[in-house]
């Protein structure tokens, strides 16, 4: 994977491509972390302090518009994280330009900025709008080093990844897709109108491309066990992703499930029980993925529950805290055999003492099947002249080829 990296000099040079074991990817352990933080990457990476931009689009999504579903996710409010959906949306460019303004007066030292796509399905738009939007956010000013692009694993065929990978070629991209799980069962729940097989699709046609791809993942969701969060974690390996997000379940106000936190029938992780999953996770997964995030929250006046989530720093330190009495850190109890790899020289799995008493059984739970498609080793593109079938369901590309202009450039040709 060729990445673009702004020098210090303003000039662009090639990052080498990342691999399993590439010493350069397991800096952070030189540096005495606990995970590989996404902070401290970018700082590697870039020179310095690098600071997303939420900017929001207007973009819809196919379970809100009917090409899969309606109602839109159970948990989801675009209101609660993006306070233009509140409001008349902003252009594009004024958003980009208010967000670095305000970050500008809370960080004295910020070598560059990411403008960050994030509300909504952000590749669910006709081609020629896409590229008109993600070019105009990467030439909004010469501090945008990169883009970050929010979006379903349902929502991305092959024109699409390809107009990604050609802006990859010249700019730090980052592909986040919503996974969530890997239980069908949950997405269900959720009423995402995908299942993981979708996941596997997109990252299948990903790997190998110059962009990123980023792992979002949900715990705390309800009827999801320990272990099935453990089982979560034990396929983002074999999927090849280059980074995860972890955020915690919470309600909002004007949604499904804040509707049922409120009436008693949903509740929420509790902060410890979070505190222990983040850290077991992380412990699962491949020591080189990138963690851009380890908690999620609201604003207080959406929020319903859990109130821990608002003490985003305070919970950071508790998740290093418990991974420093642990005595483990990312990595340490990955599986390299799941991703088809052998097992590394003198490698021994770390115990943590609060999964000692775990059966095996329970580490696998019966009525998950691993799909056959992540047996592909991590990291493992498609063979050259080999072509991945593409499984985007037909609706997203009949609304994704249909002509419109998004909302966000109709208001900035008015400007």
């Amino acid at each position: 994977m060729n990445n673009p990296q702004k020098s210090d000099k303003g000039t662009d040079t090639n990052v080498p491509a990342r691999t399993l074991d590439a010493p350069e990817s397991l800096a952070w352990q030189q540096e005495g972390l606990a995970f590989n933080a996404f902070g401290a990457w970018l700082r590697r990476r870039f020179g310095g302090r690098i600071q997303r931009v939420s900017i929001d689009a207007g973009f819809t999504c196919p379970n809100v518009d009917g090409a899969v579903l309606r109602g839109g996710c159970n948990f989801c409010d675009n209101r609660s994280f993006s306070p233009s959906r509140r409001v008349r949306l902003a252009s594009m460019l004024e958003q980009l330009q208010r967000g670095i303004t305000s970050v500008r007066r809370r960080y004295t030292k910020v070598a560059g900025f990411i403008a960050y796509l994030q509300p909504a399905t952000n590749t669910y738009g006709p081609l020629d709008q896409l590229e008109t939007l993600y070019r105009a956010a990467l030439d909004a000013s010469p501090e945008v080093i990169g883009l970050a692009i929010g979006t379903r694993p349902d929502c991305v065929p092959d024109p699409v990844l390809d107009l990604i990978d050609t802006l990859a070629a010249e700019h730090y991209v980052s592909l986040e897709y919503g996974m969530q799980t890997v239980h069908d069962r949950s997405l269900d729940w959720m009423n995402r109108g995908h299942h993981h097989h979708s996941m596997v699709d997109a990252m299948r046609r990903s790997r190998g491309r110059r962009f990123e791809t980023c792992a979002h993942v949900i715990l705390g969701i309800p009827g999801e066990s320990h272990a099935d969060m453990m089982q979560t974690a034990q396929q983002i390996g074999p999927l090849g992703v280059d980074a995860v997000k972890l955020h915690n379940l919470y309600a909002v106000r004007g949604t499904p499930l804040g509707e049922q936190v409120l009436a008693g029938e949903v509740k929420m992780m509790a902060r410890e029980d979070y505190i222990h999953s983040v850290v077991d996770f992380l412990e699962r997964i491949p020591p080189q993925v990138i963690v851009e995030r380890v908690s999620g929250d609201a604003p207080p006046d959406f929020l319903i529950e859990p109130q821990w989530c608002l003490e985003k720093s305070l919970l950071r330190r508790q998740i290093e805290a418990e991974f420093a009495r642990r005595g483990t850190r990312q990595g340490d109890r990955y599986d390299r055999s799941i991703a088809g790899l052998p097992a590394a020289p003198d490698e021994a799995e770390t115990e943590s003492s609060a999964e000692t008493a775990v059966s095996e059984e329970t580490k696998t739970p019966k009525e998950f099947k691993t799909p056959a498609e992540l047996k592909t080793p991590a990291g493992v593109s498609t063979p050259a002249g080999a072509k991945v079938a593409d499984q985007t369901p037909a609706a997203i590309r009949q609304r994704i080829a249909r002509a419109r202009t998004l909302p966000v450039l109709k208001l900035s040709d008015e400007t």
